[in-house]
């Protein structure tokens, strides 16, 4: 495994990292040539809006330094730098090897990837984090909430899908490191900052970056699912077992309201409409102004129907 360099510690006032890249490759050469791969691929077709988790999708450049190399109904996210790149979310186990294929399709390395984020530990968007862990040596940064989640494959009991979800292989036998709520994870000149969003999950996680093309620089934000899904026998309505959970759903419509938002991006990516804004047949702007608040109050609408639900019956 590559050797890490952190310098100084993943805390809330940020933290900065710098790597070596490995002998006999750059990030450089890679970042010449992806643009025009991806606009061949882009003409082989759209993802329909129900499309399994494991469905293949054609990679797909998004803005700027950011990448599309999940599959059809997840989301997995490339963004890169001469300074190496970072993955956000990977999808199942069963996707792994698709989200490295999509990485080399679009001429980068996976050995190239230096860090790895998480929006939540399920196993649909983390099972397959232990083996882009192990193809690329790269660390995996989460908020304290999550890394129990993250490193053993399985469900805490604060999480409402605790028993409902099968585990995954856990990354605990690769390098992890907190960060806080607020936090900045930077490598080069990409900069992440993370923002809790609990609710759907203990750990959950939303990040913003700030993607620049021909001069247009947009602030991207990958929010977490905000969906008040669970097991069977869960309630979110029970305060006196769960007293925690609506709090910090409410806190996390607030903290995604006020987000810097040009362009919104999803777990689930037809969660916030991305096949309409992006690839062939797109018929809406890919970055759409007040789309972070419009999810919020979406998904604030459906935690209300469903406590309204639970009130009837009791």
């Amino acid at each position: 495994m590559r050797a890490l360099a952190l310098a100084g510690v993943l805390a809330a006032t940020g933290c900065a990292a710098t790597h070596a890249l490995p002998a006999g490759g750059t990030a450089t050469a890679a970042a010449a040539r992806p643009h025009a791969a991806a606009e061949a691929e882009n003409a082989s077709g759209r993802c329909a809006d129900d499309a399994g988790w494991n469905d293949p999708a054609t990679p797909r450049h998004v803005h700027g330094s950011t990448w599309y190399v999940g599959t059809c109904g997840i989301t997995a996210l490339l963004v890169t730098s001469d300074a190496g790149h970072v993955l956000l979310d990977a999808g199942a186990a069963e996707a792994a090897p698709q989200v490295m294929a999509n990485i080399r399709a679009l001429g980068f390395r996976v050995e190239d990837v230096r860090y790895l984020l998480n929006s939540h530990a399920h196993v649909d968007h983390a099972g397959g984090l232990a083996a882009l862990q192990r193809a690329s040596g790269a660390s995996l940064v989460a908020l304290d909430a999550a890394l129990p989640a993250l490193r053993s494959g399985l469900s805490t009991p604060a999480d409402p899908q605790h028993g409902a979800l099968p585990d995954f292989a856990g990354a605990g036998t690769g390098a992890t490191h907190p960060i806080a709520n607020g936090g900045v994870l930077r490598l080069g000149p990409l900069a992440f900052t993370a923002h809790a969003t609990p609710g759907h999950a203990p750990g959950g996680t939303s990040w913003t970056w700030r993607s620049c093309q021909a001069g247009a620089c947009l602030d991207i934000v990958f929010v977490d699912s905000l969906t008040a899904v669970s097991a069977p026998a869960y309630r979110f309505s029970d305060a006196a077992t769960h007293p925690q959970v609506l709090p910090a759903f409410e806190a996390s419509f607030s903290r995604v309201r006020g987000l810097p938002c040009d362009l919104l991006l999803t777990p689930h990516p037809q969660a916030s409409a991305l096949w309409s804004r992006l690839g062939p047949g797109a018929t809406r702007p890919l970055a759409e102004p007040g789309a972070c608040r419009a999810y919020a109050d979406a998904a604030e609408r459906r935690l209300e129907s469903r406590l309204a639900e639970e009130r009837a019956t009791p």
